[in-house]
This record gives structure tokens, C-alpha cells and sequence, in this order.
């Protein structure tokens, strides 16, 4: 009998193929293929396009996938979504953000949020909002596009060309406003404008009356891990506005203090 790695035996002995199969369809989700046409996602898989079938109806049921409106096929769903923010808020990003966010509540007196960017839809993780009636109504895995928002700006700013290229590819870009950005030209001129300022500033970029702000969170790779954004009334974010200082400087201190404790140390003297 041939030896076996203990590794290998022990995949050969424990591993589950409906499981690994399972996951494999997660994760081309999460890349975002939609899954629209079976026959294409059975054979990029490697799976039975009746058992593609039958996994996707069993993660739709457990409500780790659901069905995109509209559109059709499927994105993540918020079980799925749920189970990584309890891992990520024991030891990752969402625990080193949460007091972050308070604290820029408590400065700002705006809502603050922390989102990821999944393909072209940012996930909102977590959100702290001040005692208003202008507070935020976004919920934690809300998803919200990200080339129409701050957080999903200032996240598609840290990108190769080449990546965002691929990523919008023959992809319209809908309008939330007439502010917002609904070709790759404008966008990819709009996010070397974030790049260059470290903040997407948006003053009804997204919802008319409503004013945001963005900074990215590095790990300790220098890696765009997240964003953290402030909202609130768009006057506050108004260029001239006696606030706008204010928030740009609280915030950037605010990312920083995330990325830090995240383990990146990578600042420029200009970012002293």
C-alpha cells in the first residue's frame, strides 16, 4: 500500500463532496456570477447542472444565497452574510471599527458606517447613528452599489485599471441622482480625484439632500480591507461648508486609527 500524507489521508477519509460542492458554488457567487444560466455555471463549476439545481434550491432555502430582483440569479444572502460579520466582529475589522464608529458619531454627530466590497455592490457590516432624525436608515447587510457610493468610491479607487476595467465591462451603470457617475470614463475619472484627496466626497452623489464622505482601511499588507463613511444632511458636506474641514480631518484620523490597529504602518510624511 502507497504511503499517504497524513493531510491527504485525511481529506480522503473526512471530506464531504456535497459540502466542498456547496462552498464551490458560494464562492463563484461571492466572485460574482450570478448563476443565471445554469448550463454555463454547471460546466465553470465542474457540477452536474442537476445538482447545481438542487444546491442552489437548498442554499437559497438556508438563506446563504437569494434571488437578485429584477436582474435574476443569485447574490450572496444574509445568513451567509450574518455568519461573517460574527467572525469578523470576534477578530478582524468589524470589532476594531465598532468603537471607531461611535467615536466619529460622537465628534460629528453624523451616522458612520463600515462596509466591504463584494464584486460591484459594497456590504454594509456595522453602524452606529447619532440621536437624530436625520440618522441613517441603512441596515448592517444592506447592499448598495459601489460605483454610486462612498464606500464603494473610495474602495474601487485602491484597484488596477486593469481590475476595474474587467469589472465594469460592458456593465451600465445606473443613476441614483444626476450626480452620479454612469460610464467607466467619468467613474475612473472621478475615483483618481478620491485617490488623490483619501476621501470619496459625495454631496447627492447617491440620495439628493443626503452628504457622505469615505476612507479606506488598510491591513497590515496595505491592503483596501473596507471603508469607513460618514452621512448625513448635504449641507454639511457643502464645499464652503464650516463643517467639511471638520469631517474630512475626523475621519481620515479615523481610517487611519482602524488601519493601525489592523497592523498597517505604511503612512507617507504627508499623512503625519
Amino acid at each position: 500500500m502507497p504511503d499517504i500524507a497524513p493531510s491527504e489521508a485525511k481529506a480522503q477519509t473526512y471530506g464531504v463532496p456535497p459540502v466542498s460542492r456547496a462552498i464551490a458554488v458560494m464562492r463563484y457567487i461571492a466572485a460574482g456570477n450570478r448563476c443565471r444560466n445554469l448550463s454555463h455555471a454547471a460546466k465553470a463549476l465542474g457540477i452536474n447542472r442537476t445538482t447545481l439545481i438542487r444546491i442552489l434550491a437548498t442554499l437559497a432555502e438556508e438563506d446563504m444565497i437569494e434571488e437578485v430582483p429584477d436582474s435574476g440569479g443569485y447574490r450572496l444572502g444574509t445568513s451567509l452574510i450574518a455568519l461573517a460579520a460574527q467572525s469578523l466582529n470576534e477578530r478582524g475589522i468589524l470589532q476594531v471599527s465598532r468603537p471607531v464608529l461611535r467615536r466619529l458619531v460622537d465628534e460629528l454627530n453624523l451616522s458612520a458606517h463600515l462596509g466591504v466590497i463584494e464584486g460591484r455592490e459594497i456590504i454594509y457590516l456595522a453602524r452606529e447613528t447619532p440621536n437624530s432624525h436625520l440618522a441613517s436608515m441603512v441596515r448592517e447587510g444592506t447592499r448598495l452599489p459601489a460605483h454610486a457610493t462612498t464606500i464603494g468610491r473610495i474602495l474601487l479607487a485602491q484597484l488596477s485599471r486593469a481590475v476595474l476595467h474587467d469589472l465594469y465591462k460592458d456593465v451600465d451603470l445606473p443613476a441614483y441622482t444626476d450626480k452620479t457617475r454612469t460610464s467607466l470614463a467619468a467613474l475612473e475619472e472621478q475615483l483618481s480625484a478620491d485617490r488623490a484627496r483619501g476621501v470619496a466626497w459625495s454631496v447627492g452623489f447617491f440620495e439628493p439632500e443626503i452628504g457622505s464622505a469615505a476612507a479606506a482601511v488598510l491591513d497590515h499588507q496595505g491592503r483596501a480591507v473596507g471603508g469607513i463613511n460618514v452621512t448625513g444632511h448635504s449641507s454639511a458636506f457643502a464645499p464652503g461648508s464650516p463643517t467639511a474641514g471638520k469631517i474630512e480631518e475626523t475621519l481620515k484620523r479615523a481610517a487611519r486609527s482602524v488601519s493601525e490597529a489592523l497592523g498597517y504602518r505604511g503612512w507617507g510624511s504627508d499623512q503625519l
